[in-house]
């Protein structure tokens, strides 16, 4: 997943770690599109691939979320995102003639139980909810065993289990942007922002407005709180990210889970239902109501 993944349980449920690393290589097997033997790997270079259960699952909460977001969840961004950007390899800055050409449509993506396929010139990027999806099959694994309390997180997608701490990053010092507890048990909190993964500037960014083919703008970060499973979460702030800013804001409120949005001209923006998610709520930095 290209990423850090940390899995804190109590001393009684150390015996479950393993087998949750396990399960976050399981996922990536299955949708990693850089990994030869992956699934998704496989479909982008053949057209076509036998499905397993991850794949399927992850596939058909692609199309969910396309039409959730009304299309600014895209997973066919593969087209700019692995062909032309070259995120995570060979990476490069395409010009507007290159973006402009690129093929995305959700439509040329099929996707059965056992078998999908796309259409020449589509390629499939599972980035934007592939970490909240590893994070949920995890969750799922240890709430079948017993496991009470502890904390899964993949980057920005964490859940805790019970209640837990959260210190959300700034992207403008070491310190955090804001801290907090979740206030209920089984929380999710998804981060999205344009500050770290890039390719020779922040205009470059990996967040890629699928409707305009360029990188997005108006955001620097976008966490969401909630009750929703953490690949929703994970959806969720990509998609927002991308998004003009009005309907960002209205995507954001139809979604019932809590938000903290630090826009491109640096104001923090925190919502009004954010005590039903948080609580010892601690801010770092000047709030915009």
């Amino acid at each position: 997943m290209s990423t850090y993944i940390n899995i804190n349980l109590d001393a009684e449920d150390k015996k479950y770690i393993q087998k949750g690393f396990e399960i976050f290589k399981d996922v990536d097997n299955s949708l990693s599109s850089f990994d030869k033997n992956a699934k998704i790997y496989k479909l982008n270079h053949s057209l076509h691939v036998e499905l397993d259960e991850y794949t399927y699952k992850a596939l058909q909460l692609s199309k969910k979320y396309y039409k959730n977001t009304n299309g600014y969840f895209d997973v066919t961004i593969g087209s700019i995102t692995k062909d032309l950007y070259r995120f995570g390899e060979d990476e490069r800055v395409p010009n507007s003639k290159e973006l402009l050409k690129a093929k995305l449509s959700i439509d040329s993506l099929h996707v059965e139980p056992k078998f999908a396929k796309i259409t020449k010139g589509i390629k499939v990027d599972l980035g934007g909810m592939g970490k909240g999806f590893g994070v949920d099959k995890v969750v799922e694994f240890y709430k079948q065993h017993g496991v009470k309390k502890g904390v899964v997180s993949a980057s920005g997608d964490k859940r805790c289990i019970s209640t837990c701490r959260i210190d959300v990053h700034s992207p403008f010092s070491d310190t955090s942007l804001v801290s907090f507890r979740t206030a209920q048990d089984d929380l999710g909190v998804s981060t999205s922002g344009n500050y770290e993964r890039f390719v020779k500037s922040k205009k470059n960014n990996h967040l890629i407005n699928p409707k305009k083919k360029e990188s997005q703008a108006n955001f620097i970060s976008i966490t969401l709180v909630g009750d929703l499973d953490s690949a929703d979460l994970d959806a969720y702030t990509t998609a927002a990210s991308v998004m003009p800013n009005d309907k960002a804001y209205e995507f954001l409120n139809s979604l019932g889970v809590g938000y903290i949005v630090l826009d491109s001209n640096k104001k923090l923006f925190i919502s009004e239902n954010i005590e039903t998610y948080v609580k010892d709520l601690v801010v770092n930095y000047a709030v915009k109501k």
